[in-house]
Formats: C-alpha cells, sequence, structure tokens
C-alpha cells in the first residue's frame, strides 16, 4: 500500500518530539523540507522508501569523553562528537570546530546542511560534522596540541580516506589540522589523505585557505550575471573578519567592488573610503594576536567603529554575512530591504534567521544561500581527497580553475532546479532541490532495510 502524503506541520512537530531542546536542527531541516516536501509528495516511491525520515536521523551520532592535561598538569575533561550523518555519494565529509557552544544540535544541523553543500559540488563526498566543547581561547600552543593528540586518539577509530574525512571549521585551522593529522599517523601507523585542509608539505591543497570567500564572490558573480548585472562599483558589507570575510573581501576588491565594513564579536567598522588590500593585510595580521578587537582598524584607519552593533544598517548593494549562524534576523533583513540592498550571499554556515531568510525571499533581494554560495571550501576539500589518491599535487591555477567551474555548475544547478518568479530565481529551492535530488537518487539506488 502507497504511504500516505506527508504533512510539513505533522512531521517537524514528530521531529521535535524525536530530538527536543535542538532547535538549530530544527531549523535546518525546516528550511529544506519545506522546498522539498512537494516532490516526495509527488513521488510514491520517496515515500515508500521512508526517504525524509531516513536523511533527517544520522547514520549515527558519536559522543566521547576528551581527558588531556594543560601546562599545570591537571587534567581537563571535553566532550567530542562526530555526526556521520549521511554517505549515499561518498565517504563522509565536513568540519570539526573546537567552541564551547559545540553540542549534538549545532552538529547535527551543520552535517545534514553539509549533505546537500557537499551534493551541490558534483564530487563524491557525503556529509558529516563534527567537534568539541574545548575553547582554545587563553589555552597555550602546547595545551592545544595535547587536546588535538587526545581528541585523535578517539576519533581515529571511525573516520579514514573511505570512510570519513573531516576537516578544519571554526578554531581548527592548517596548525590544528597538522597535529591531528600527526596524532593519526602515529596512532594508526599509516600515511593516509583522512583529514583535509594539511599543510602543503604533507598532501595539502592550494587555495585551500582561499576558497571558501573566494567561491562565495564567484558564486554572487554568477547571480548578478544571471540577472544582466555585476559586482563592479558595487558597495559590499561583510560580516566577520575571519578566513572567509577577508578572502571574500580581497576577491570583492579584485573584481571592483568596494567593501566598506568587516565585524567582530565586539562590533563592526565602516570605512567608507572603501577596504584595501593594504588594509585587508592589516586586518588579517591583527587578528591573528591574541584577544585582538577589529576597533584597533578604526584608529588606524580614521573609519568609524560601532561597538556591540552589526553592519546591517549600513547602505549597501550587497550583503555578505560570513561570521556566525543565525546573525542576520529580520529586523535585518528589513532594514538591507529599505536600504536599496539587491543582493544577499552567505558565507557562513545558516547566518540568516528563519525570519530573515523569510523576509528576504519575499522581497526583490537575490539571496545565495550557504550551501550553496559557500560550497568552494568544502569543493577544494574534495579536490585534496583527490589528490591524495592520485598521489599527485594540482597547481594554483589548475585549482583555481576548478573552482571556478565547480561554484558556476552549483549556480546553474540551483536555477535548473528553481522556479523562476518574474524573472527572479529562488535560489535556496533551488539548492535544496538539486542537492535532494541527487542524494535522493542514490539512496533509491541503494535499496534500503
Amino acid at each position: 500500500m502507497t504511504t500516505a502524503k506527508i504533512d510539513f506541520d505533522s512531521f517537524m512537530s514528530d521531529l521535535k518530539d524525536r530530538t527536543p531542546h535542538e532547535d538549530a536542527f530544527h531549523q535546518a531541516v525546516s528550511e529544506v523540507v519545506e522546498d522539498i516536501l512537494p516532490l516526495i509528495n509527488d513521488n510514491a516511491a520517496y515515500r515508500d522508501a521512508a526517504l525524509l525520515q531516513r536523511l533527517t536521523e544520522p547514520d549515527r551520532l558519536i559522543s566521547f569523553r576528551v581527558e588531556w592535561m594543560d601546562d599545570e598538569n591537571k587534567v581537563q575533561v571535553n566532550r567530542g562528537h562526530r555526526v556521520q550523518f549521511n554517505s549515499a555519494i561518498g565517504p563522509y565529509k565536513g568540519g570539526l570546530r573546537f567552541h564551547p557552544s559545540v553540542d549534538p544540535s549545532v552538529l547535527k544541523f551543520l552535517g545534514f546542511e553539509q549533505i546537500f553543500k557537499n551534493a551541490l559540488t558534483g564530487l563524491p563526498m557525503g556529509g558529516g560534522k563534527g567537534g568539541a566543547d574545548f575553547d582554545p581561547r587563553g589555552r597555550s600552543d602546547a595545551e592545544i596540541m595535547r587536546f588535538c593528540q587526545s581528541f585523535m586518539l578517539e576519533l581515529h577509530r571511525h573516520i579514514g580516506p573511505d570512510v570519513d574525512v573531516p576537516a578544519g571549521d571554526i578554531n581548527v585551522g592548517a596548525r590544528e589540522i597538522g597535529w591531528l593529522f600527526g596524532a593519526y599517523q602515529r596512532i594508526t601507523n599509516s600515511f593516509e589523505g583522512v583529514l583535509t585542509g594539511k599543510g602543503l608539505s604533507f598532501g595539502g591543497s592550494q587555495l585551500r585557505v582561499e576558497a571558501t570567500g573566494y567561491g562565495l564572490i564567484q558564486f554572487l558573480c554568477h547571480m548578478l550575471a544571471r540577472h544582466d548585472d555585476g559586482i563592479e562599483d558595487k558597495t559590499i558589507v561583510i560580516s566577520g573578519a575571519g578566513n572567509v570575510a577577508l578572502h571574500a573581501a580581497e576577491l570583492a576588491l579584485k573584481n571592483g567592488g568596494k567593501v566598506v565594513t568587516l565585524s567582530d564579536s565586539g562590533g563592526f567598522i565602516h570605512d567608507g573610503e572603501g577596504l584595501t588590500q593594504e588594509k585587508i593585510d592589516w586586518v588579517r595580521d591583527h587578528k591573528a594576536k591574541p584577544d585582538s578587537s577589529l576597533g584597533a582598524y578604526a584608529k588606524e584607519f580614521s573609519a568609524d567603529w560601532q561597538e556591540g552593533e552589526a553592519p546591517w544598517g549600513v547602505a549597501c548593494d550587497v550583503a555578505l554575512p560570513c561570521a556566525t549562524q543565525n546573525e542576520l534576523d529580520e529586523k535585518d533583513a528589513a532594514k538591507l530591504i529599505d536600504n536599496g540592498c539587491m543582493a544577499v550571499a552567505e558565507g557562513a554556515n545558516m547566518p540568516t534567521t528563519a525570519k530573515g531568510r523569510e523576509r528576504i525571499r519575499k522581497s526583490d533581494i537575490l539571496f545565495g544561500p550557504a550551501k550553496a554560495a559557500n560550497a568552494g571550501g568544502v569543493a577544494v576539500s574534495g579536490l585534496e581527497i583527490s589528490q591524495n589518491q592520485m598521489r599527485r599535487d594540482l597547481s594554483c591555477e589548475e585549482l583555481a580553475e576548478l573552482l571556478q567551474d565547480i561554484m558556476k555548475t552549483i549556480h546553474d544547478k540551483c536555477v535548473e532546479a528553481a522556479e523562476e518568479d518574474d524573472g527572479k530565481i529562488d535560489y535556496a529551492k533551488g539548492a535544496n532541490i538539486a542537492g535532494f535530488r541527487k542524494v535522493a537518487d542514490a539512496m533509491m539506488a541503494q535499496g534500503h532495510a
């Protein structure tokens, strides 16, 4: 007998009953399910295979104790996790983050999003995410290294080049990946491409550091070109001052855009004259110092510093949220609309709240969702996996061309899958549908229990 059609409210109610207190995960699921539910309800085979229920339940959620010694020889205990969400199209792939906010809800939201983001790249990668509630702020290099080594002592049991290939994320950069990789190598007595974001001297990829920010600008340019416009002379506001934000600002400048803001947890700077490469380099060096504030930029370059504020009230043509999840809410969206903003592209993961997204969606603003717009990083990570398996390196020029091709392909997949409304493309819907179709077809082909 054919399974009955699925009601959105009933499905979400059941999901929340099964996974209480996981608000970030619920938000991510609701935004995807709203777009893909018509496809599922039109396909009895999808419903009979319980495809939606399977997609929203991770293959496994691994939690473990991480005990390590601080510099005072005191034992510290943290909790680590790895969410292996779906491997229908390839090994689990997704970053590791070390931050006090890390919990199963955050990791499940990120892992769920990663399924569709990875599918959009066209590379054989499933969805996963991991990390620990470890806070590296104020910790010495030796303490962070010992934590990484202890973390890998348990994680190594669950990963491998054909099983699960983690990368870096918040507070897990090239240095931490090196320590994690070194621990894995010693524990397993093997040299494998089990992590991406590695140093160039031991299997890393050129362009990995730049890829997310560069890919974001490339996707934005494709969105604008599709609507007979471009980035040149556009005023751009960016939140964040980390890797993604700075490389997005860098490429925006090279393409003729004018970037006027960056932000950190303390507030934002507004530079009416626009950032230059020299200013971006200064921010990169300054933010590398412990406990540094972006407020010092205002004194250095005679810019405005707005303490405790976000940059969304600044008049702009383009907004790029590149800081953290749910940083752009409904009120912020209204400010962007009132100020004549024409495009928003997400550099961070789910940086726009559900109400903010809905407000933007109902406006004339073009909206590039994170799973499409910030997929450049995982795309180059996927290319690093390929390089490791082939035992060869690709040049920066080769990788730049491949990244361009992948971001163009992602854009075109979104356009093809979306419904056009008076010439405007719903990129969020297109990304969800295109990513879902690839994973769904693979799951159906592989059968079920």
